[in-house]
């Protein structure tokens, strides 16, 4: 196998392992505060951009005073989805890497319908 082999995406003659999705959401609503809405987002997100999900997701509230907030982790078959939340701030740090080619836009156009931020910053590394 030549090095590269196993990269699935190639952009101007650069093969890429895969693309990893940073999204930060400020000042959310209170969907942000459910464990079921944020299991629900999840679970409505992974078919909308092709992906298949591996085993169950993983989602609690931890931490405490200015702290608290959700974690969740959902392995897909080609990576992993994950979620950190602060209660308080009623931020939201989403994290969406596969080495599968998948259209970011889904899901930004999901997390304002599901969580109307006040604003969002997001970034996209290809992953070499």
């Amino acid at each position: 196998m030549a090095r590269d082999d196993y990269k699935r995406t190639e952009i101007n003659g650069i093969k890429y392992y895969g693309k990893h999705l940073m999204l930060t959401a400020v000042a959310c609503n209170e969907n942000l505060l459910s464990i079921e809405k944020l299991s629900m987002f999840v679970k409505e997100m992974i078919p909308k951009i092709d992906m298949v999900s591996f085993g169950d997701l993983v989602i609690h509230r931890f931490g405490e005073g200015k702290e608290v907030g959700i974690s969740a982790v959902q392995l897909i078959v080609t990576s992993a989805i994950t979620i950190h939340t602060n209660d308080g701030a009623r931020d939201m740090y989403l994290d969406v890497f596969s080495c599968k080619w998948y259209d970011e836009n889904i899901i930004v156009d999901m997390v304002k319908e599901f969580f109307a931020p006040e604003s969002m910053h997001v970034a996209n590394v290809l992953r070499r």
